[in-house]
């Protein structure tokens, strides 16, 4: 009976929208994660009678067919890049994008990495890095005697250096945006990497035209709503049950189908 391949279709579609669901309420308090969603599509249909053909010589047509679809499937898992609530931390190096664009991180293979997570520290050398001690492009390197340090919205780096009045200019920090954010491949470790897809990175200081400002001492928060995640894990929940019992009733008009021929 086909209800039962179908129905089983819409059951692992259902499985994978909940370890979905599940995977953004994880990430509820990870620094600049940004949700996923399922989007779904149906499949392949049998066609029993064609809609539009001849139903007589005389040139009349049928004006709708009998179709039976094969099922649902699982078509992609893009991401939703909105803001996330931008919350003080105190911490010097902390610095949040409010608006668009990405902080440019080195790999150690030598590739680029974009993330929304600007939990920087410093490494032995002063050079500002993520939390995995990967370099933050163009690169930036706090001077030991350094008595404070202030980036600027428009991402300028100073720092307040014992023996002098003025401050010292240390760089520039620089962000990335893409025309399809949602691109992106997530490489784990809140990193993003370039796709065909994302198309190449327009780079520019925060605060240029269509970029992001940057905040000192803040961090952006997940964009993950919990009412949203829990409606949706819901109604998963719901139309996983419902496709369970239809592959029961077909079981059931089996069995029943194969009793009377016995």
């Amino acid at each position: 009976m086909r209800a039962l391949n179908i129905a089983s279709t819409g059951m692992a579609a259902q499985e994978a929208n909940v370890e979905i669901i599940s995977n953004n309420i994880a990430n509820m308090r990870t620094t600049g994660f940004k949700r996923q969603r399922a989007e779904f599509q149906d499949l392949l249909y049998q066609s029993m009678r064609q809609v539009g053909s001849s139903s007589s010589d005389t040139g009349t047509v049928l004006p709708t067919g009998v179709d039976v679809g094969s099922g649902v499937k699982l078509v992609a898992t893009p991401r939703v890049m909105s803001q996330g609530t931008v919350a003080l931390t105190e911490k010097t190096y902390d610095v949040a994008i409010k608006g668009e664009g990405f902080f440019q991180v080195q790999l150690p293979d030598g590739r680029t990495a974009y993330t929304r997570d600007g939990s920087f520290e410093l490494d032995a050398n002063g050079q500002l890095v993520t939390a995995d001690g990967y370099t933050v492009l163009p690169g930036i390197t706090v001077p030991t005697n350094a008595l404070s340090v202030s980036i600027s919205a428009t991402g300028g780096v100073e720092a307040t250096v014992q023996g002098q009045t003025a401050p010292q200019a240390l760089g520039q920090i620089e962000l990335a945006r893409f025309i399809n954010k949602s691109g992106l491949e997530a490489k784990g470790d809140n990193l993003f990497l370039e796709t065909p897809a994302s198309g190449t990175p327009l780079v520019d200081n925060p605060g240029a035209e269509g970029f992001g400002s940057t905040l000192q001492s803040y961090l952006e928060a997940s964009n993950v709503n919990a009412v949203t995640e829990i409606s949706d894990l819901i109604a998963a929940q719901r139309a996983y049950e419902m496709n369970s019992k239809v592959v029961s009733s077909a079981d059931q008009m089996l069995q029943s189908t194969s009793s009377m021929l016995r």
